[in-house]
């Protein structure tokens, strides 16, 4: 393709999500599953796809610091009962996708805020996607501290970007107001659970969705797009 052809489009894709939500790991997996498989050309999803991160806080006033696991699910669930219920399920539906959850590993339950502020960061430079990926696993399979800065600088760092520009970021409260204003954004849509995929400016749909479904949303939605180029 020569610089006098014109390039296909990207077809837009929005993902609403939290860190500390297995839905949206489960989710996430599947729909990246789905954009790989019909990405053009041999092309990966991030370059066939306009992919937004969009941040989600499920837990908008928890502490900075983050709170114990125990203390987590008696406030959410109401008890290790529930939890461990929907953690079962969850469990056992990652392992279709490959996915290996260990919510034993999770001890404590992090704020998101700096998790979704390094996502950001990380777009700058083309690695959003990556560091998405990264910090789901670090959570739910490594159970490993997403509130903690130097958790956050390794994964940066292990994604090949400069962790001490990382660092610097994370120190700064750069993009905080941003990942507030989208959690506020998010709700006056009226998304109140996540994860929410919006694809092609027209069609969304919620849950950690079969591939299916969204094989079947997005050709519906290139129809509209007459010189996106599919698989």
């Amino acid at each position: 393709m020569n610089a006098l052809t014109p390039q296909p489009s990207r077809l837009p894709v929005e993902i609403v999500y939290d860190f500390v939500c297995p839905w949206c790991y489960l989710g996430v997996r599947r729909l990246l599953r789905s954009l790989g498989e019909r990405a053009p050309r041999g092309l990966g999803a991030d370059r066939s796809f306009e992919i937004a991160w969009r941040p989600f806080l499920l837990n908008p006033d928890m502490p900075k610091l983050g709170m114990s696991r125990y203390d987590y699910v008696v406030r959410k669930f109401g008890g290790e009962d529930r939890a461990r219920r929907l953690y079962a399920a969850v469990t056992q539906l990652g392992r279709s996708e490959g996915m290996d959850f260990h919510f034993e590993r999770v001890v404590h339950i992090p704020s998101s805020v700096d998790a979704h502020r390094l996502v950001g960061w990380a777009n700058r430079f083309g690695r959003g996607t990556e560091i998405v990926e990264a910090l789901f696993a670090a959570h739910f399979t490594d159970g490993r501290d997403i509130g903690d800065p130097a958790t956050l600088i390794a994964i940066a760092a292990s994604a090949g970007l400069d962790g001490a520009q990382a660092a610097a970021h994370l120190r700064s409260r750069d993009g905080a107001d941003i990942v507030h204003g989208e959690n506020l954004r998010a709700h006056r849509l009226g998304i109140s659970g996540v994860p929410c995929f919006v694809i092609g400016d027209q069609m969304a749909v919620s849950g950690a969705q079969e591939p299916e479904v969204f094989h079947r949303l997005l050709d519906i939605a290139t129809v509209d797009v007459p010189d996106y180029l599919p698989a």
